[in-house]
């Protein structure tokens, strides 16, 4: 019986969550025994029973890349940043810091086809948003923004082929 240890991070609030065992629901939350009856009603929803109290739950997004996930518990959303033991050893590391680095331009991962440019300079962007559609070995790929940015210059146009490394986008 190996346990898991998260952070969880909800607004401005940490709590240590571990649980006692992978896919059973007990453990503590910052120190605290809790145990709870969960009941699966199907796509990202649960009823929730924990010390003699309902709760219906709803995952309604969730994002593995950015380990963000939105819950909704009886009616009312949740924003929650998840973080587990490695990405405590990369943050005790120094190694999560990348909002420091500039980012300048957005390249090509492989050779491909530009099917489709989502962005116009002068636009600004969020990180995870759409850039361009970049076909590549019968596969479409969604390049997108690898932070909040500002689009300078589109570099291609729709029905391009670009080389591996090949700037697509520069960045304000």
């Amino acid at each position: 019986m190996e346990k898991s240890s998260f952070t969880v991070t909800a607004g401005n609030k940490q709590h240590k969550l571990v649980l006692d065992e992978a896919g059973k629901w007990t453990g503590s939350i910052d120190g605290k025994k809790f145990s709870c009856d969960v009941i699966s009603s199907g796509h990202g929803r649960f009823h929730v029973i924990r010390d003699n109290r309902s709760y219906e739950v709803e995952i309604e997004k969730a994002d593995v890349a950015s380990k963000t996930v939105t819950v909704k518990v009886n009616g009312r959303s949740y924003p929650l940043q998840v973080k587990d033991k490695y990405d405590e050893l990369l943050h005790s590391l120094g190694m999560d810091r990348t909002s420091g680095a500039k980012i300048n331009d957005l390249k090509a991962p492989m050779p491909g086809l530009v099917l489709e440019v989502k962005v116009n300079e002068g636009q600004e962007v969020k990180k995870g948003d759409a850039i361009l559609v970049l076909e590549a070995m019968k596969m479409e790929n969604i390049l997108k923004s690898p932070a909040d940015v500002k689009v300078k210059k589109v570099s291609v146009k729709k029905g391009a082929a670009v080389e591996k490394n090949q700037v697509l986008v520069q960045f304000a």
